[in-house]
């Protein structure tokens, strides 16, 4: 099945018609929608649309590029909101603990805060038995290193872009990686060297819309979900396997590492 195991549908870009885009989604065949969260501003309008949406999951966590904005008590907040949810009716739509993560990218000057914000998320991930969504630009060894530390064995590598030692490394610590829209760009060489030869298993799919645009859609224009479809297709092609075969696995992989969307995919 078809599940879009990353999309910020609550961004800004969807506000003028996020239910159009939802069910156009729907109508390509997509089974379910991963919303995550990347600032405790966007957790409470997350919930309350996945709660008019059943099949639609979310994740909770603050995403390294805006940790800055968090308060001294940003992770107890986070415990506590997950601990309600867990109590209550939409229990079985929080699927994991995301985004979190590490970003080297933009910048490192406030890395040991970025640390401290994942460790803490971490934490919280053993503490409630959840999976995590993990941003890992520019710093797959050191995110590698606090899964290790933490003893955190399932969740996704969102947006993988690394080698294949990395990605090695990921799957032997349980994780999967997404493969979305920068694989179908020609000149993306090894995104769609690893696309190819990595095992199947490890594959799960993601549009993170409304960004990481495919080359159909080109850059500065929105992404949307129900472009899931035509993402498979492309990798199915530079796997040479029958879309089918594709579309079965990674579904069943996206099952495998965010159990509870088996309860909003039947």
């Amino acid at each position: 099945m078809l599940i879009d195991t990353h999309c910020h549908l609550d961004a800004a870009e969807f506000d003028a018609d996020r239910e159009a885009v939802w069910q156009s989604a729907l109508d390509a065949g997509v089974r379910s929608i991963v919303i995550p969260g990347v600032l405790a501003d966007n957790f409470q309008p997350i919930m309350q649309w996945c709660a008019q949406h059943p099949q639609a999951a979310f994740a909770l966590g603050w995403h390294p590029l805006f940790v800055d904005q968090a308060t001294d008590d940003a992770l107890e907040h986070l415990q506590q909101t997950i601990a309600n949810v867990l109590q209550g009716p939409q229990a079985h739509q929080l699927v994991a603990i995301g985004e979190i993560g590490l970003d080297f990218y933009i910048t490192r000057d406030n890395e040991a805060h970025q640390i401290a914000m994942f460790e803490g998320q971490l934490q919280l991930a053993r503490q409630f038995e959840l999976p995590v969504i993990l941003h890992v630009r520019s710093s797959i060894d050191t995110v590698l290193k606090y899964l290790r530390k933490h003893n955190i064995h399932q969740g996704i590598a969102h947006a993988f872009n690394g080698s294949r030692q990395q990605a090695d490394a990921m799957a032997a610590q349980g994780l999967k990686m997404g493969f979305g829209g920068a694989m179908t760009w020609p000149r993306a060489l090894r995104i769609r060297k690893l696309a190819e030869e990595l095992p199947l298993e490890h594959i799960v799919l993601e549009t993170d819309a409304p960004d990481i645009q495919p080359v159909w859609i080109g850059h500065h224009r929105r992404n949307t979900p129900d472009q899931l479809k035509k993402i498979a297709e492309e990798i199915a092609s530079i796997r040479r396997i029958e879309i089918s075969q594709l579309i079965e696995m990674t579904g069943k992989n996206s099952l495998q590492v965010l159990p509870k969307l088996a309860h909003l995919c039947t």
